[in-house]
């Protein structure tokens, strides 16, 4: 009677180690596929914001204000911003007609639709779990939960003091830009880009007062002191990373590598890489946040 002849302990390590190798082959390949497909979700994310941003501008003649403020400066009420005034254009419009747009954003008969997420305000690469609580200098909540939104409209460049009453980019407080008034080109005029909500901790709703922007879980600022506030690098995706006393709060990032994509005034999306150093390339992208700057933009892409 013929014995049956079963794998031996070596045979077996040996079967078992070439599909771990395998599998560690094969692993990377599947992980840069479903980063490429986030990436073109997000990219189509921004062609979408692109749609509603000119389907806006075609119904009132100018862009939607990057926020309404009503209240004297620096005071943001009632608050309300771009991505908000989108609403009718995202296919949101029983999202928008239930807002009371004329009470501040924080006021709570409006605290039910902040929580209310926004897939196409979302980069699937983000860190976008669920709402988050926003709160004022004092450390008090003023809205439980709000929904994330991982990108941002361009208020100028990094020198401007646009987040005050006037901006040198398309959106800031109050404002009514046409295409017109994009006198540098809307091929060189970066309208919404990437700010990663694993950075910077952001909302769709607009600017609540006296609210606080702080930093997302996987912001390298939270390695800084205050004795040495140097922009810390441990990922390779922010746009500016030199010295910024704010932690890179206003600057564009994301989780995609090397880069992010930003969404141009003439609808188009591109994928800008990282600059890691002063020099023209960082002047020339700061050129891109301006509308009438006059600066030249190339070598970027």
């Amino acid at each position: 009677m013929r014995r049956r002849r079963g794998f031996t302990l070596i045979e077996l390590l040996v079967v078992i180690a070439i599909i771990s190798v395998l599998v560690a082959l094969l692993l990377p390949a599947v992980q840069q596929a479903r980063e490429a497909a986030r990436r073109t979700q997000c990219r189509n994310n921004l062609k979408q914001l692109g749609l509603a941003l000119h389907n806006y501008h075609s119904a009132h003649n100018t862009f939607p204000p990057g926020y309404v403020a009503g209240a004297a400066y620096p005071a943001t009420s009632n608050g309300w911003g771009w991505c908000a005034q989108l609403l009718p254009h995202l296919d949101q419009t029983p999202l928008y007609n239930s807002i009371n747009f004329q009470a501040p954003i924080e006021n709570a008969a409006n605290l039910p639709w902040l929580a209310k997420t926004l897939p196409g305000m979302l980069c699937p690469s983000d860190l976008t779990g669920g709402s988050f609580s926003i709160s004022d200098a004092t450390g008090t909540v003023m809205i439980p939960a709000a929904a994330p939104a991982s990108y941002a409209a361009t208020v100028g460049d990094d020198d401007s003091e646009a987040d005050a009453l006037t901006g040198n980019g398309v959106f800031y407080r109050n404002s009514r830009t046409r295409i017109s008034d994009i006198i540098d080109g809307t091929s060189t005029t970066v309208l919404v880009g990437e700010r990663a909500f694993a950075y910077v901790n952001a909302t769709w709703s607009g600017a609540p007062n006296n609210a606080v922007v702080t930093a997302g879980p996987l912001n390298p600022w939270k390695l800084a002191t205050a004795s040495s506030p140097v922009f810390v690098q441990v990922h390779n995706n922010w746009i500016n990373i030199m010295t910024d006393s704010d932690g890179g709060l206003d600057d564009f990032s994301s989780l995609h590598a090397g880069g992010v994509q930003l969404l141009f005034a003439d609808g188009s999306v591109r994928f800008i890489a990282s600059i890691t150093t002063d020099g023209p390339l960082r002047r020339a992208f700061w050129g891109m946040g301006t509308r009438a700057g006059g600066e030249v933009v190339q070598g970027l892409e």
